[in-house]
């Protein structure tokens, strides 16, 4: 209970709230809650998320993923290759886990699969505890193209078919790009895929 005095500045009820409900779910610490309000947490989960909360209806795991998402940027330079983006996640994979939601776990980077005769490598691949399901994270350092839609869903078809077992739930796809393209977007049929972009802090 003593965490919730770094809520007393919060003049948004809807934002307290969430902070209480987090607080509670995650068991956080002082320190912890005052980064996630520092982070401004809250205004960094979507629109549709924060109705759900309003409302009291029920919340996916997905819903919790942050956009943008924050990655802290030893390099200084605002120009980076996907395989330096990937370097910097995995440097602090506990504050990248985090900025997803709930109940992620870091299984691997650049996880091998042979689709034909060819190897596929999926940038980085997680399961969520709570929600019982694998997912897939394609790193992009460009604005989302119509081509990633179609390279994360194989991928995700790939984990369904060989790797993921009949009690688990359906993968979900997490794209993280540079600058989202809500045209794209717009015609994506499969509710399991998300793209976020990525804010280097």
């Amino acid at each position: 209970m003593v965490s919730f005095c770094e809520l007393l500045p919060l003049k948004d009820k809807n934002k307290i709230n969430y902070y209480i409900r987090i607080c509670e779910d995650q068991n956080l610490s002082k320190r912890k809650l005052r980064e996630k309000i520092k982070n401004k947490e809250y205004e960094r989960l979507d629109d549709k998320t924060k109705l759900k909360l309003i409302k009291k209806e029920e919340i996916k795991v997905e819903d919790f993923i942050k956009n943008p998402i924050l990655i802290k940027n030893k390099y200084n330079v605002d120009n980076i290759s996907e395989k330096m983006l990937q370097k910097l996640i995995l440097e602090d994979i506990p504050s990248f886990l985090d900025e997803l939601g709930i109940g992620y776990s870091f299984i691997k980077n650049e996880y091998p699969i042979k689709i034909g005769d060819r190897y596929n490598y999926i940038d980085l691949l997680l399961f969520n505890i709570k929600d019982n399901h694998y997912t897939v994270v394609e790193l992009k350092t460009t604005e989302l193209k119509k081509e990633h839609i179609g390279q994360i869903e194989t991928y995700m078809n790939y984990v369904d078919t060989h790797i993921k077992d009949i009690n688990q739930n359906p993968t979900i796809g997490i794209i993280i790009c540079r600058k989202d393209n809500r045209f794209i977007m717009k015609y994506v049929t499969n509710e399991n895929i998300f793209d976020r972009e990525y804010e280097l802090t």
